[in-house]
């Protein structure tokens, strides 16, 4: 049962095609867990420009996905990284956003049986 994430979005702009909800769900739990990776490397780093592009990429996943706590995170990040912001300023952020990610690849993997 959803709890970290709603699918509606995915179901009204696909005629709730169930396949291609999959499809959405299954680059989900490639992808976002891997640019996340790429947010907390840059972070450690301190490459604004990695951590932009990261934070970009997923941001219309996480939208699609219906994550809007973890939306509003990368919003956050997003306006961190054009701010230049100090490492300390974002770290919670961060935290937050990778807390969310996995507990919806952990959700997802179980109700779709990957």
């Amino acid at each position: 049962m959803a709890i970290n994430y709603n699918l509606s979005k995915v179901y009204a702009i696909s005629d709730n095609d169930a396949e291609f909800a999959k499809q959405i769900v299954v680059l989900f739990t490639e992808e976002v867990p891997a640019e996340m990776h790429n947010i907390k490397e840059g972070l450690k780093e301190k490459d604004y420009s990695r951590v932009y592009h990261a934070a970009h990429k997923i941001k219309p996943t996480l939208d699609l996905m219906g994550m809007d706590m973890a939306y509003e995170d990368v919003v956050t990040i997003e306006n961190w990284t054009r701010a230049e912001g100090k490492k300390k300023e974002i770290k919670d952020v961060v935290k937050s956003l990778k807390g969310y990610i996995n507990l919806t690849v952990k959700e997802l993997k179980k109700d779709f049986n990957l």
